[in-house]
This record gives C-alpha cells, sequence and structure tokens, in this order.
C-alpha cells in the first residue's frame, strides 16, 4: 500500500484538483490512500475566523463568508451542475462551523482553534472525493478524527500510538482508494485535536507507519527537496537522496519540505519517503531511507523567519548553571516557546525562540524579576548544514549577526 499526501499548493484552486486526477492516472492509484490538505490558504483563513470570534466579533460573519465563497468557487468550477450531493455535504460542513461559533462557551483559544480550523481539511476532502467519483475514481472517504488518536494538548497533540494503531488496522480497507484529511486527529472526548501546522505529513507517516505501506510520496510544487528555500534563497539544488539521519536534522534545523515529526515513525519501519513534483509527476525527485548523508554533498541553507532572540544574564553575577538552566527551560515549555537555538557561559544564556502561541510577554515578565533581560523580535535564525567557508562568506554580506553558533557541521546565525 501507498500513501500519497497532497498539500494546500496542489489543490488551491479547480485546476490543482484536476491535476491531482491527473497524477494518479499517471503513477496509479490501486491501494493507495491519497492525505490532503486545505485548499489553498484555507487555513489561514480559518485562523482568521478564530482571531475574529476572539477579538473582532464584528467581523466574524464576514471572515466566515470568505471561506464559504473561496470554496463555492471551486465547486462551481468543478461542478457544474449544482444539484449535486456534493453542495449539499459542503453547506453541511459550514453549517457545523456556524453551529460552534453559536453554542461555544469555552474560552480557551486552543480548544477553539482546533475545533474550527480543521475544518478545512474536511472540506477539501468532501470536494476532492466527490470529484474522484464524478471522472470514475471510485474511492472511500474517510473521517480521519476517527482513527488518529491523542491527547488534548489542542494545537500541538500527541498521538496515543496503542489506540492509533488499534484504530487503523480495524478501520481502513487497504484495497480500496481512500481519500482522508491531514493535520487532524480526536482526544478521549471526540473533539477535534491538531498535530502542529504543516501536520499533514506526519498524518502520512502515522497512517503509513500503523498500515506497513511501501512508501509515503509527499507531492509538492517544487522538484524534491532542496537544498535551500527558492522563496527566500535565489540558487537552489536538488538533493537527490538524503538519509533519515540527515532528514530528521534538517527537519530539526527547519526544512520547510519536510514536517520534523515526519520522519521518526518512517525510519522505524524503514518505510521510504518520497518527495516528488505533483507539475511533473515522472521526475525521480527526492528519495529519503536508509544510508549516510546527502547527495550530492552540498550545502543547505534554512531560514526560520520571525523568531524571537532573549539575552539573559545575572543580575548579581552569578552563575547561570544546571539550577538556573532547568528552571529556565521550565519557565519555557509553560509558556509554549519552541526552542531553536541555546547558548550559555558562565554567567549569561541566551535562546532563540518561536513565539507562536503568543506566551513571550507573560514569559519576559517573569525573566525581568531575576535577570538583566535583552530581547530581540523578528530576527530570522539561519542554518547551514555541511557549510564551507564560501558558503558563508556568500552569505553573511548586509546581515547584523546577533547570535553564532559553529560546530562540526552546521552553522546556526541568528541575524538582524
Amino acid at each position: 500500500m501507498r500513501i500519497f499526501k497532497f498539500g494546500g499548493a496542489s489543490v488551491k484552486n479547480a485546476e490543482g484538483v484536476k491535476n491531482l486526477v491527473n497524477v494518479l492516472k499517471e503513477v496509479g492509484y490501486d491501494n493507495t490512500l491519497l492525505v490532503i490538505s486545505a485548499m489553498g490558504k484555507t487555513t489561514n483563513s480559518m485562523e482568521e475566523v478564530v482571531d475574529s470570534y476572539f477579538n473582532e466579533k464584528e467581523r466574524l460573519p464576514f471572515k466566515v463568508q470568505e471561506v464559504v465563497d473561496f470554496h463555492n468557487k471551486i465547486l462551481s468550477n468543478l461542478f457544474p451542475n449544482e444539484q449535486h450531493p456534493v453542495f449539499k455535504k459542503v453547506k453541511s460542513l459550514f453549517d457545523e462551523i456556524q453551529g460552534f461559533l453559536v453554542w461555544n462557551k469555552s474560552p480557551n483559544y486552543n480548544f477553539v482553534y482546533d475545533q474550527l480550523v480543521g475544518y478545512g481539511e474536511l472540506i477539501c476532502t468532501t470536494i476532492v472525493s466527490a470529484y474522484l467519483d464524478e471522472v470514475g475514481m471510485k474511492n472511500t472517504w474517510l473521517d480521519v478524527r476517527n482513527f488518529i488518536k491523542t491527547d488534548n494538548s489542542y494545537r500541538d497533540t500527541n498521538v496515543n500510538w496503542e489506540r492509533t494503531q488499534e484504530k487503523i488496522s480495524k478501520g481502513i480497507d487497504r484495497k480500496v482508494l481512500n481519500v482522508t484529511q491531514g493535520f487532524l486527529g480526536s482526544d478521549d472526548n471526540n473533539f477535534t485535536t491538531t498535530l502542529g501546522r504543516e501536520g499533514s505529513d506526519y498524518t502520512a507517516a502515522i497512517l503509513a507507519y500503523c498500515l506497513n505501506a511501501d512508501s509515503v510520496t509527499i507531492w509538492k510544487d517544487v522538484p524534491g527537496v532542496l537544498n535551500a528555500d527558492p522563496r527566500h534563497f535565489k540558487e537552489t539544488q536538488l538533493l537527490n537522496k538524503i538519509s533519515y539521519t540527515e532528514a530528521i536534522e534538517l527537519a530539526f534545523y527547519g526544512a520547510s519540505v519536510i514536517h520534523p515529526k515526519t520522519l521518526q515513525p518512517l525510519q522505524r519501519k524503514e518505510i521510504p519517503l518520497h518527495v516528488k513534483s505533483f507539475i511533473n509527476p515522472k521526475d525521480s525527485g527526492t528519495t529519503v531511507g536508509r544510508g549516510i548523508g546527502i547527495e550530492p554533498l552540498v550545502p543547505c541553507f534554512i531560514v526560520k523567519k520571525n523568531q524571537v532572540l532573549v539575552k539573559l544574564s545575572s543580575l548579581d553575577f552569578s552563575f547561570i548553571v544546571e539550577h538556573s538552566i532547568s528552571e529556565l527551560f521550565k519557565l519555557l515549555h509553560e509558556h509554549k516557546m519552541k526552542v531553536d537555538l541555546i547558548q550559555n557561559s558562565a554567567i549569561s544564556f541566551s535562546v532563540c525562540v518561536d513565539n507562536k502561541f503568543g506566551g513571550l510577554n507573560g514569559l519576559l515578565e517573569l525573566l525581568k524579576s531575576r535577570f538583566k533581560v535583552v530581547c530581540h523580535e523578528e530576527v530570522s535564525l539561519y542554518t547551514i548544514r555541511h557549510f564551507n567557508e564560501t558558503a558563508v562568506e556568500s552569505f553573511l554580506n548586509g546581515y547584523d549577526v546577533l547570535l553564532e553558533q559553529r560546530g562540526k557541521e552546521t552553522l546556526q546565525l541568528v541575524v538582524k
């Protein structure tokens, strides 16, 4: 069995959905499970719905209507007959959104986020599944929330592997074309949970692990895994092969083409991961599997934008050692700060973090009572894996380097 994951860029409009069909016709779809993200930038739009719900109620109806109109346009382009049953199915999902906005009483932002944002995936897969049926590709639509069971750490949940394995083994027919959602799971109370932003790759890996799949293919709008993100770097090079270890390192440092958690379950069962182009599906792309390093061996550039660099120093020149550092990490954990880089000396401690859950201000208030604090917001963290001096010199021009950390194979720079 094969797992195919299609991201939002691949189904951003009606032409994208039609191209998905063309990809399946070219590469085959027997014994295949499709994991599909929300269409285009729908996740961003649904995040705006959540933000309006909490902060600007007067904007809420307009934000919801924008999402409705976006999907209705795609529906109309795919299904000229507006009496097609898919219109009623999609309307029912939007009715569920409206219902939740009315009856919800929870003030928990993360809970509300998970209950609403995942409708992007549910609506998208409903449309794609109906269109596949329309063109003669019979398929089974699955609600992934019935299979991937998690705890209730909303927005960044943890998988209950034992229950998930049981649900998937009993509930998914490997011999048919299945269509399901990425990003989503459910907790013990059957409330929707999400696996973290860009979590659809992880969904594909979870399903592959539990189904003992032959392979996972992630279909992208790039030829495969490149040595740099073409949105941020002018010259890029395709990596033909990457070992699991190297891919995990690249993902950990922030390579956006692979979700950080995706490789772990695949590596445990040595399931190969292919990253290929949905524009040129017959091209070889990149294969991640057993082996050593990367081919070709070239410097790899990774960037994380909108980071925060916090520099701490002791008020009384006392050492910042094990006890202090353990308390600092406890605070970082409590405020849901994602740590990307740390550096410390006898009386100082620097940490580059991602403030995606908005806990920075609360954290800074606590830190200022105990340390001298310097905070740099909106910085970028650049990582050069397999760096050489030529790569470093070409990169540094024009940047103000706030922090540098250099190892044998990896150079990290926090720049403004």
